[in-house]
């Protein structure tokens, strides 16, 4: 399929390519490239197909279009980190609050906390991009609070150093309360709903029953078996991490995966799609895989048998 579904798209990358070099390039270059990119009409589906097999077992997933002649390995190393970075770390937190606010709000239902449920859902039923959109306008092009677009300052040299770091902070956290703001009804109404039925639980009752402190009770009883959903939920949400945000980062320009994945549909740039995709897909069998262990960890009765 990831072979597959960038060909069915219309249209052929190498004359967008042509277009950049618009058409001075000779046949035989233009011949080259077709070949380069695996698009020869003198190779048969199926060849390419395996070549596409043998390419992947070797590290060599192409060279982009969009950014010819960067290979998309290159392309991916310098884009991922930027979405790991900030859409990892958004929906940790996103997962911690919610989580966190979720067994408070249950534990003390019917109080003037359950008035943080439709305020957190609206903001989630409002479209995140648009949300962006109305932050840009207000907190950064009204109040300068932050930039506007970018991933750092170009008065900066990227590095690790204080200077690079306070401004990829600085520029980050405004796509990142954006992405909290709009993901962390999720996680809260989904505990709550998992504490009010855990609450119910007959252990709970019984550790209330041996005079156990409230706090012990919330945590390691009830909380501690609200949360196995919310775990695998969030372990696939760290799956699709590498993906982007693509319309958050298309908004506000952001240098990530999903700003790349964009542009490469854009110029039907089948070998960067398919390097992404090939991303993803090990990303989510990776927290799959991390998922189970967190169960075993969480629930000892994974462990049994």
């Amino acid at each position: 399929m990831n072979f597959l579904i960038p060909r069915l798209m219309p249209g052929n990358p190498v004359e967008i390519l042509l277009a950049k070099f618009q058409g001075r390039l000779s046949p035989s270059a233009v011949k080259s490239l077709t070949i380069l990119f695996g698009l020869n009409n003198h190779t048969s589906f199926w060849s390419q197909y395996i070549h596409y097999w043998g390419d992947i077992f070797t590290g060599n997933l192409g060279i982009s279009v969009t950014y010819f002649p960067t290979s998309v390995t290159s392309v991916i190393a310098q884009s991922l980190p930027w979405t790991v970075a900030l859409i990892g770390v958004a929906t940790v937190i996103s997962f911690v609050l919610g989580t966190l606010l979720g067994v408070i709000v249950a534990w003390r239902r019917g109080s003037w906390l359950d008035n943080l449920l439709p305020v957190t859902t609206f903001f989630t039923s409002v479209p995140y991009f648009w949300l962006g959109l109305i932050a840009i306008l207000w907190l950064a092009a009204d109040l300068h609070w932050f930039p506007l677009s970018g991933g750092y300052s170009t008065s900066t040299t990227i590095g690790f150093s204080a200077a690079f770091l306070g401004s990829a902070i600085y520029h980050a956290a405004l796509p990142a309360i954006t992405l909290v703001v709009s993901s962390i009804a999720g996680w809260l109404l989904g505990m709550r709903n998992m504490m009010v039925t855990t609450l119910a639980e007959d252990y709970v009752v019984m550790a209330e029953a041996k005079g156990l402190s409230r706090r012990r009770v919330m945590f390691a009883y009830a909380a501690r078996n609200a949360v196995l959903p919310s775990v695998a939920s969030f372990a696939l949400s760290l799956g699709f991490v590498v993906s982007g945000a693509i319309l958050v980062e298309e908004v506000f320009s952001y240098p990530g995966i999903g700003y790349v994945l964009f542009q490469a549909v854009n110029n039907e740039d089948f070998p960067l799609m398919q390097g992404v995709f090939l991303i993803i897909t090990l990303a989510v069998l990776a927290a799959n895989v991390l998922a189970d262990i967190a169960y075993a960890v969480l629930d000892p009765r994974t462990r049994e048998g």
